[in-house]
């Protein structure tokens, strides 16, 4: 990973290998960034993404392999217990050109990864909504 900041912004490179979510995690940590955006854009050949059954209150989860494009990523950086927080979705395209989207757990770069965060002068934590039984934003 190599990175760039200008101002409240970082311009990220991920490289062949490296992990997206843990990536962004590392970087977070390393730069005390509390609060952020990030969206971005690559190639992967590995990644697990999810859905939510909110009737059941647990995720499912996939593993999707071969050549895709990031077509989207989005989210945030927020902080849960006082550690970072990373909540990223994506969309990914095979070489058939269809798209599997979810909540993203974990992706490998295949070629590279451009990464943006727009970092937040602030803090927002998370809590876990137990009828809900996800981590929501706690603006306490």
């Amino acid at each position: 990973m190599e990175y760039k900041r200008f101002h409240n912004k970082y311009v990220v490179r991920l490289n062949s290998g490296e992990d997206i979510v843990q990536s962004i995690k590392e970087l977070a940590k390393k730069e005390g960034i509390r609060l952020g955006n990030v969206s971005g854009i690559g190639a992967v050949n590995k990644a697990e993404v999810g859905l939510y059954e909110l009737a059941k209150k647990e995720y499912h989860s996939t593993e999707l392999t071969g050549d895709m494009e990031i077509v989207s990523l989005a989210g945030n950086i927020t902080e849960m217990n006082g550690e970072v927080y990373v909540h990223l979705h994506i969309a990914l395209s095979d070489s058939n050109y269809n798209v599997k989207a979810g909540h993203l757990n974990a992706a490998i770069i295949s070629a590279t990864g451009e990464i943006f965060i727009d970092v937040i002068d602030g803090v927002v934590s998370r809590e876990k909504n137990e009828d809900i039984g996800l981590n929501l934003l706690r603006f306490k």
